[in-house]
């Protein structure tokens, strides 16, 4: 374009009209400066990998300081796809001290063949803590909890001699809505003799309309009635899905109409005998080594004239 036959104005208006073309996205300040960054904070490792809920866990670590540094003791509920973790810890400045801890893969052990990680089996884990956590600080005699699995809020009282041991519940990440496993293991403790400060609206059977909880629903749930319900389900419509997914009920030879009287002798079995079973580890019938073993100088001379023999040999060849 030639300029000059253009008057000022006519060059003014062009200059204009070719900013505006130009990104707007050229001309916005950028709100993260190099001064943010400068000053930016990593967050802790455990809660980038989205594994810890410090603003939940400070909470429950936390003790008054007109408590004399005694422990403030979590009752810690976790599942994997075929376990469920239960232990009692406490915090301290170099990490969690657990005092007891019961897992669902022992419940075998007392007669559960399969099964492990659903709500009744959440139940039994959660019992079983609580028994060998009493136990060990002699306190399964004083209090027994409730013996029978009714499936009524249970809160236990405070006896002539010790006080009854008191635990916060500790979820982690877990989603707390009503019918949740976590609450299942919470119910097993409660049953056992521990104190966990709980409501019921958010057990099995727990209805928001009459704001009430149905004891024949969360007695159902604690000893597998939903469970049966879905094997007879699968076993009519689906045999199956009803083959692979109850696999190790139907090796054992357990039908839907058994499963509460199993999970009634597998409660009764774990008050019998609550303690942990050590297993003895056998040491190894040869020694593993993943070292390259070092020759010695014979060894390697030895070595040096079998291969020369082979290179000769082939050279005669």
């Amino acid at each position: 374009m030639n300029c000059r036959k253009l008057g000022y104005q006519e060059i003014y208006e062009f200059c204009v009209s070719l900013v505006l073309r130009v990104d707007d996205q050229a001309f916005i300040k950028p709100n993260k400066t190099k001064a943010y960054f400068k000053r930016f904070q990593v967050k802790y490792k455990r809660r980038r990998a989205g594994k810890t809920d410090y603003r939940a866990r400070i909470r429950l670590t936390t003790q008054d300081k007109n408590k004399y540094n005694t422990p403030k003791y979590r009752f810690v509920v976790r599942f994997t796809n075929k376990d469920i973790v239960a232990q009692i810890t406490y915090a301290t400045l170099a990490g969690d001290i657990v005092l007891t801890s019961a897992y669902a893969h022992e419940l075998p052990r007392y007669g559960l063949k399969g099964g492990l990680t659903n709500y009744a089996a959440a139940y039994c884990t959660g019992l079983l803590l609580a028994r060998r956590h009493l136990k060990n600080f002699e306190l399964d005699q004083e209090y027994v909890g409730n013996e029978t699995a009714t499936g009524e809020d249970y809160n236990v009282e405070e006896g002539e001699g010790k006080r009854p041991f008191r635990a916060l519940l500790d979820v982690g990440l877990v989603r707390t809505t009503t019918g949740n496993r976590v609450f299942g293991a919470l119910k097993g403790a409660l049953d056992g003799g521990l104190d966990v400060p709980h409501s019921e609206k958010r057990f099995a059977g727990f209805s928001k309309e009459d704001k009430s909880l149905n004891a024949e629903t969360h007695r159902k749930y604690i000893l597998g009635g939903h469970v049966a319900d879905y094997m007879r389900l699968l076993k009519e419509d689906e045999p199956e899905k009803y083959q692979s997914h109850f696999n190790k009920f139907i090796k054992e030879g357990i039908e839907a109409d058994e499963l509460a009287e199993m999970y009634t002798k597998v409660h009764a079995a774990i008050r019998a005998d609550p303690d942990q079973q050590k297993t003895e580890k056998k040491a190894p019938a040869e020694k593993r080594k993943w070292k390259i073993q070092k020759l010695t100088f014979e060894e390697r001379q030895a070595a040096l004239v079998q291969r020369l023999n082979a290179i000769n040999a082939e050279g005669d060849a």
